[in-house]
């Protein structure tokens, strides 16, 4: 027998339960069919039509908690916490990728040049979560010199632990292992490559995910090619998670604000309450960056992410598609008031 305390489980989620039904963990999903955990051990059980009524939920996820009854999934208990990002393509729908998060693991590899507005998109994506963001920098033992590349993404990652690990030699993971903690559900997410897979075989003590041979140029290849969770010797839940290719934002602008604090801070100390930081006067975003106070790169990467967590939200929510309408014809009816200005006349352009 497994204690559902074990796998995460919270008290307050029975009044929820359906009765005649036992709760389980979502340990993988595949088509038709989910692993769980329960407090019996490892089943497979089917899924209902109801698990998918509600579109905004996307069906289960990995992490999930379901009501089982017999050998049928029938509702799946409110989450604490989702990483979630927009499905690949062109498409608006939301894609949990990993649910009941207590910390979510951003892995990046220490083999290159810290690729820091990645670091940037997945932090702003974890910060949305609801769980702890920590960065994970994996192939310590690779990299020349940890400590700079460790201050580099250290600056950029605002309120969030930076870590240094080696899979290979067990550099850092004594530090993994203490964010770790028996009952706790963590994500590790990151690109292709990376280290992910042998993290968690350093973790688990065995070989539980396949790895490939480093290139040439240190990094890895891609071996996940399913979301799973694993139940870790020391008892804290560990999803792993295939890399991403693409990492698009759902409506995730307080995550942006929360991963570039510092701009954002920067942005409500200009002289106006609208500027586009574009050499308007008074604008201290502009003033940081040229008295070398902010990247300008950082300026330009909290920008894409703004837009794009803008578009998301138009795209997601209809309310906001309404103010956005109603805002730009305020902005015509005043350009259309303005005195007319004179226009110079250009000649025909000749054929």
């Amino acid at each position: 027998m497994i204690p559902l305390p074990s796998l995460g489980w919270r008290p307050e989620l029975a009044e929820h339960l359906p009765a005649g039904t036992v709760p389980a963990r979502v340990v993988r999903v595949d088509r038709g069919r989910l692993g769980v955990l329960a407090g019996g051990g490892a089943r497979r059980v089917h899924t209902s039509a109801g698990l998918f009524a509600d579109p905004t939920a996307g069906g289960p996820a990995v992490g999930d908690w379901v009501a089982l009854r017999d050998e049928l999934a029938v509702a799946v208990l409110p989450r604490t916490s989702a990483f979630v990002r927009t499905a690949a393509g062109r498409t608006s729908t939301a894609q949990v990728v990993a649910a009941n998060l207590d910390v979510v693991l951003v892995v990046d590899a220490l083999t290159a040049d810290p690729r820091l507005r990645r670091v940037e998109r997945y932090l702003a994506v974890a910060w949305s979560s609801g769980a702890t963001p920590v960065v994970v920098l994996t192939k310590a033992d690779l990299c020349d010199d940890v400590d700079a590349g460790v201050e580099a993404v250290r600056e950029d990652a605002l309120g969030v632990d930076v870590l240094a690990v080696s899979s290979w030699t067990g550099e850092g993971m004594d530090a993994v292992r203490a964010l770790l903690r028996p009952g706790r559900t963590a994500a590790m997410v990151g690109p292709s490559g990376v280290g992910k897979s042998s993290l968690l075989n350093a973790l688990a003590g065995e070989t539980v995910a396949g790895t490939r041979e480093i290139r040439e140029d240190g990094r890895g290849r891609h071996t996940t090619t399913a979301r799973e969770l694993h139940l870790l010797p020391g008892g804290a839940l560990l999803v792993d998670t295939p890399g991403m290719r693409e990492l698009a934002l759902h409506d995730d602008a307080a995550g942006v604000e929360a991963t570039y604090a510092d701009v954002a801070r920067l942005a409500a100390d200009c002289r106006f309450r609208d500027c586009h930081h574009a050499g308007e006067p008074g604008c201290a975003v502009a003033a940081a960056i040229d008295e070398g106070r902010l990247d300008p790169a950082r300026f330009r990467g909290w920008r894409k992410l703004q837009a794009e967590a803008h578009r998301q939200l138009l795209r997601v929510d209809a309310r906001a598609r309404a103010e956005e309408r109603a805002r730009l014809r305020s902005l015509h009816r005043s350009m259309r008031d303005q005195p007319s200005r004179e226009r110079t006349t250009r000649p025909p352009t000749p054929r």
